[in-house]
């Protein structure tokens, strides 16, 4: 493990110093030694500082995997800044409301874009000449505004800390064996933007002066034929990658390009949904890999638990919580229950966190439920370390408890081994490849269409996606619409991840006794199935 600094431009500097010549990048026909990259971060932040832009000030980078969104998330940390990395398929409103909300004062993007006021605009990441500012590396500093759905629909900063990000940099690499070393190339095709790809990937890259192999959108094909040629050996995935290795094996009516591909491949991790038993084990059989899953969340930096920390492969688990993380099941009749079943808005959270105070006053870590097999659960994932992050922008609102336990609204039981399980979550929010969709934010957009009355969204199970969105309409008065037509309008307004993949017409909806829109019993009514 690299030794010395908390943020990860930190992390550069120690890896430029202590192997300068080690392979740090490499991005398509770009090769970066760690003394390479180190200096470029170098140039990146001298730009900032010529940009007028001063220590915690907020710097958005919309670009895809590649060494400019290194250069210019780094280079941003060296000077000082917060980092809020944006998805690239955000729409122009999704865009205008992170920039806005966060108080963005650059948006480092790609290309000329339509601007949004009050924010500056630079085409590539800055570059200029001159020493990098003299900037303290604190770990109570913020680094990252990282982006993600919350209760009221719309996205929350989460507030992450450089000693947070390190923090989990250190509880996986004190996992046996480590998922990343010092001599492994390590494939990076998960956005950078989300805090798997950064601090799981990424930042275990830098904290162990490893090899990063970044590919700027997953191509099956593509990936395969550079996991061979450079010998990749770690690989932190998604189902829907390992999904899509599978598939193209089964297109070409063999395993050979498959095997290829995997042939030097020491440790291949998977993230960010649950991965399908039948997944697990066909890359165990076919590409004769075993695939680690684990457990995590943005607020956590991200990872919490893994089947590599208790040493047990098993499919359909998520082992065991890191070293350095408390993991706890909590009785979920405990937290309260709520008549629309939806998790509430502002005033149900309000109730959940006395509930939450009340509970975590009353024996922590007390099973939530025991049978004679030695199972314990189902019960609510709490979890307390210094991984955690500092609660929400602006304010730090919803954060962990004063004890430092945070709930995270996922549901697990422990297995007569001891391994976790995850059942199911206790809000409504989708996970559709590991990205959140909140279904308060697309029904607004759907509300807003001429010919809806009102609607719905609720999530459905997806062999690809492993969910995926769908909306329950019910249409004005005199009106008619049509599922493309929606799907069209949605996709105007929204990211494509969140636009509705089918929908149902209904002629009303049901609602709870304070007129909230009963998602629960859309459920039981059996509309999310095929």
């Amino acid at each position: 493990m690299i030794e010395g600094g908390a943020s990860l431009s930190a992390l550069v500097r120690q890896s430029g110093r202590q192997r300068p010549d080690a392979p740090a990048v490499v991005a398509g026909g770009r090769r970066l030694s760690w003394s390479d990259l180190d200096r470029a971060v170098d140039r990146a932040a001298a730009g900032y500082v010529a940009q007028g832009l001063a220590p915690g000030d907020r710097v958005a980078v919309q670009l895809p995997n590649g060494i400019d969104w290194l250069r210019a998330a780094l280079g941003a940390l060296r000077a000082g800044l917060v980092v809020v990395p944006l998805n690239t398929a955000y729409t122009g409103p999704e865009l205008e409301y992170v920039l806005t909300d966060s108080g963005a004062a650059l948006f480092v993007t790609g290309a000329e874009r339509v601007p949004v006021a009050g924010v500056r605009m630079c085409v590539g990441p800055p570059d200029a000449d001159g020493p990098p500012p003299e900037v303290p590396d604190d770990p109570a500093a913020l680094s990252f505004l990282a982006y993600t759905s919350g209760t009221t629909g719309r996205p929350r900063g989460a507030m992450l800390t450089a000693g947070a990000l390190r923090a989990n940099q250190e509880q996986c690499l004190a996992m046996s064996p480590p998922p990343v070393r010092e001599d492994d190339k390590v494939l990076l095709v998960l956005p950078l933007f989300h805090v798997y790809g950064l601090n799981a990937g990424f930042g275990l890259v830098a904290a162990t002066g490893a090899c990063a192999v970044l590919e700027e959108s997953f191509d099956p094909h593509g990936s395969l034929a550079l996991m061979a040629e450079e010998a990749v050996t770690a690989v932190p995935g998604a189902p829907p990658m390992f999904q899509a290795w599978l598939a193209t094996a089964d297109a070409a009516g063999n395993d050979a390009e498959l095997r290829r591909g995997f042939a030097a491949m020491r440790m291949a991790s998977s993230g960010a949904a649950p991965l399908p038993e039948e997944v697990w084990t066909a890359m165990r059989e076919r590409a004769a890999v075993t695939v680690w899953e684990g457990y995590g969340l943005t607020e956590a930096s991200p990872v919490v638990a893994s089947t590599l920390a208790t040493g047990r492969a098993k499919p359909d688990c998520i082992g065991g919580p890191l070293p350095g993380v408390e993991l706890a099941l909590r009785d979920t009749a405990a937290m309260g229950t709520f008549d629309d079943g939806s998790g509430g808005g502002d005033a149900a959270d309000d109730a959940l966190d006395s509930a939450s105070d009340s509970a975590s006053e009353n024996a922590p870590d007390k099973p939530s439920d025991d049978d004679a097999d030695g199972e314990e659960g189902p019960g609510e994932i709490w979890v307390r370390g210094p991984n955690l992050f500092a609660g929400y922008w602006p304010d730090g609102a919803d954060g962990p408890g004063a004890d430092g336990w945070l709930r995270t609204g996922d549901l697990a039981y422990r297995d007569g081994d001891g391994d976790l399980h995850l059942v199911d979550r206790r809000s409504d929010l989708i996970l559709v490849s590991g990205f959140n969709v909140y279904p308060a934010e697309v029904e607004r957009v759907l509300d807003a269409h001429p010919a809806v009355a009102e609607s719905a969204v609720i999530g459905v199970p997806d062999a690809r996606t492993g969910s995926a969105v769908r909306a329950v309409v019910v249409t004005a008065p005199g009106e008619k619409t049509t599922f493309e037509e929606l799907q069209a309008y949605a996709a105007e307004s929204l990211a494509r991840y969140k636009v509705p993949t089918s929908v149902n017409f209904l002629p009303a909806l049901p609602h709870s006794l304070t007129g909230k829109v009963s998602r629960a019993r859309l459920r039981e009514l059996g509309l999310t199935g095929d």
